[in-house]
């Protein structure tokens, strides 16, 4: 849950993919997928931030940043990012890569005490890459609802699943739910979920 320095560890020096299946056979229903997202969905997500909306951009299991890159070449300050990633390996490789960054080693599901003293004032986005299909609907729909109270109104919380359904479904709760087409460039194809409130 809180804030670490992650800078002081030496490199890894295996591939993502391969850090993504390690981790994904040693804790699957927390690693959630076996390999990064692809360049395909990670510029899909990122096209939903509205860059000139003030505040943190909040990713949610950002594993080894393919999406936090696809924010950065959008054009995203790094500053402006703030890393919410459960794997402490994944959390020294982001914390190398994205020094400007706020990278917070906690559990997303508890977003409002893993980001206590992070924000100080209402984020632009929060951009989840979790594998929310592995928690029940109403720990889905709470994790939901912090993200809201962290955001602007209006505000975006954007979630890819690999499923023909949406990850939250389109009415269980006072929001508003779109769809990507879905992106066939990815492996496996998957589809970009856009949720506001307000």
């Amino acid at each position: 849950m809180l804030q670490r320095n992650f800078n002081a560890k030496k490199p890894l020096r295996l591939d993502d993919e391969v850090r993504f299946l390690q981790s994904w056979f040693q804790r699957p229903l927390i690693t959630g997928a076996v390999a990064p997202s692809g360049r395909a969905l990670a510029r899909a997500m990122a096209e939903q931030v509205d860059l000139s909306r003030p505040g943190a951009v909040i990713e949610l299991g950002p594993g080894t940043g393919a999406v936090t890159e696809a924010l950065i070449a959008r054009g995203l300050s790094t500053e402006r990012l703030v890393l919410v990633e459960f794997n402490d390996q994944f959390c020294r490789l982001l914390a190398r890569r994205y020094p400007a960054a706020t990278v917070v080693q906690g559990d997303a599901y508890a977003l409002t005490r893993a980001l206590h003293h992070q924000l100080t004032e209402p984020a632009a986005a929060v951009v989840s890459s979790l594998p929310l299909f592995t928690k029940p609907l109403p720990q889905r729909l709470s994790l939901l609802d912090a993200a809201f109270r962290m955001m602007h109104p209006g505000a975006p919380f954007i979630q890819f699943t690999y499923a023909v359904v949406p990850p939250i479904p389109k009415h269980a709760g006072d929001y508003s739910a779109h769809v990507s087409p879905r992106i066939w460039m990815n492996v496996p194809p998957a589809r970009v979920w856009v949720y506001r409130r307000g």
